[in-house]
Order: C-alpha cells, then structure tokens, then sequence
C-alpha cells in the first residue's frame, strides 16, 4: 500500500491561523493528516496554504507546487479573502477555482472542499455593511458547491448555524477558528473520509490543549493584530464598501432591495456559465 500524501492548498484558514502551536500555526489539516495513514504508514503532510491567499494566489502559485508533490488528497478552502477586496469578480475567481480542481482532479488527487460563514456576519457588521460581504461569500460558496458536485469532492458545511454561533470554536480575532475549531474541522473532515475508506488512523482528539481566547485575549488582539487588520482592509476594500452599503440603505428605504439580489444572481449565473462543459445547477444559498 502506497504511503497517502495530503496536500492542503488555501490562505489563512487552512494555515492554520487561531491554533498556535509552539510559536508556528498548526491548524486543521496538520492536525487530520496523521489519522489519513496507519501507525505503520502514516500519511506524508505539505501544507502549501499561505495567509491573505486569493483564489489567484492559489491557481498561480500553490496548485503547480502541490501537482509536483503528487498528493492523492488534496484540500482547496479558499475564497474569503476575495470577498474582502475592492476587486470581487465572481466570474474569475469560479474559473481559477475550476482550473485549480480540474488539475488536482486529473492528476489523481481527491479533493477536499469546504463553504464557509460570511465574514460580516462573523464580525457581527452592521446590516447595511453585513449584506454586501454575505451576497458575496454566498456566491463564492455556490461556486464551490457546484465544483464540488462535478469533481466529487468531500465536503464539508463550515456556514451552518451551530457552526458560526459556537463561540467556543473561534479565536480572539471571530475571523479563524481557535484549536477547538480546528480539531472540529479535522475531526469532521476525517468522519466523511472514514466514510469512504479514505482515513485509516484514528480522528483527532476534540478537546483543546491550550485555554478557549477569553474577553482579555479578544481585547488585547483588537487594540493590537485587529487594529492593523482592519488599517490593511481599510485601505482597500472600505471606500467600496461604503458605497456598497449607501446602495444597501437607499434600496431599503425605496423597497427595492432585491434588486441588488437580483443583480448578485446574475452575477453568479454568468459565473457558473462560465464553467466547462456544463456547470452544475446551483443557486446562492444552497
């Protein structure tokens, strides 16, 4: 039996940010790699996720250096950065998605996906700030949906209620996973793989190592990392923003608010038309 190699391509998520270990990130995949083998072989490891990675960086960059490794499983958890840049284009961030599992795929590689939480709402932004950015992740999570579908791919639901109100799954900064939020990650990826043959060692360990953030640690990363976070972003996506939710309040105040949905589906259908050679059936929201 060959030796399983796991290659984890993404940004900061699968990097493992908001799980410190020793001074370097861990994170969910590096925890689920040793139960993808056997004690007697245990699966080979690569993380090639690099934090503030976009769909591009993981297209350019990551998937050529992860096809020269070979992997037979492949995670590809990208797409919130992108929802946070002046520059969202749904269209070409589903066709490097696409590109990216079609490489994988052909290669051999069984891919692992993942939909994911809006970040406004993890934020808890104001509503008219919060839309923008949810019409947002909601396409890009009907695009990896859809690309899911066609590669049969191991998904894994990251946007669901228990998911994103579970505090204790959340580091300081309500934007990563803390260590219990990653081990759930790993240990839920490694129950489908189980499933299906594809893990062979035991799951993670569920409970943390190291104490759950409290009111001190989200305090001290607000004055400190977050402000810094939101000093970048700032300089980027906010003017945008802005105007984003300006057109949210004056559409609200005329009832005519699902305009703007209207004009995000339309955005998505092109995206998914955009797909070769027939993109599966998919809606924002599933």
């Amino acid at each position: 039996m060959r030796v399983p190699r796991f290659a984890a391509l993404g940004d900061s998520l699968t990097e493992g940010v908001g799980d410190p270990v020793e001074g370097v990130w861990r994170g969910w995949a590096a925890l689920l790699a040793p139960g993808l083998g056997t004690t007697r072989q245990p699966a080979e490891f690569r993380n090639f996720a690099v934090s503030g990675a976009l769909a591009r960086d993981v297209h350019e960059s990551q998937t050529p250096a992860a096809l020269a490794y070979a992997p037979d499983l492949a995670s590809v958890i990208v797409g919130v950065n992108d929802t946070l840049r002046h520059g969202f284009d749904i269209r070409d961030l589903a066709v490097r998605l696409d590109k990216v599992c079609a490489a994988l795929s052909a290669s051999g590689s069984r891919l692992l996906t993942a939909c994911l939480p809006d970040p406004g709402r993890m934020l808890a932004l104001p509503a008219p700030l919060a839309r923008p950015l949810a019409r947002r992740q909601r396409a890009v999570n009907a695009v990896v949906h859809a690309l899911s579908e066609r590669y049969a791919a191991v998904h894994l639901h990251l946007a669901d209620d228990c998911w994103v109100e579970d505090r204790t799954l959340w580091s300081a900064d309500r934007l990563h996973p803390g260590e219990r939020g990653h081990r759930a990650m790993a240990r839920r990826f490694h129950a489908l793989l189980a499933a299906e043959g594809l893990a062979h060692g035991a799951a993670p360990g569920g409970e943390p190592e190291q104490p759950v953030p409290g009111r001190t640690a989200r305090a001290v990363w607000l004055a400190t990392a977050g402000t810094a976070w939101v000093a970048r972003r700032c300089t980027d996506l906010l003017p945008q923003l802005l105007g984003l939710a300006g057109a949210e309040v004056r559409h609200w105040a005329r009832g005519t608010s699902a305009r703007l949905d209207h004009l995000a589906e339309n955005s998505l259908s092109t995206a998914l038309a955009s797909l070769s050679p027939a993109p599966p059936l998919a809606r924002m929201g599933e």
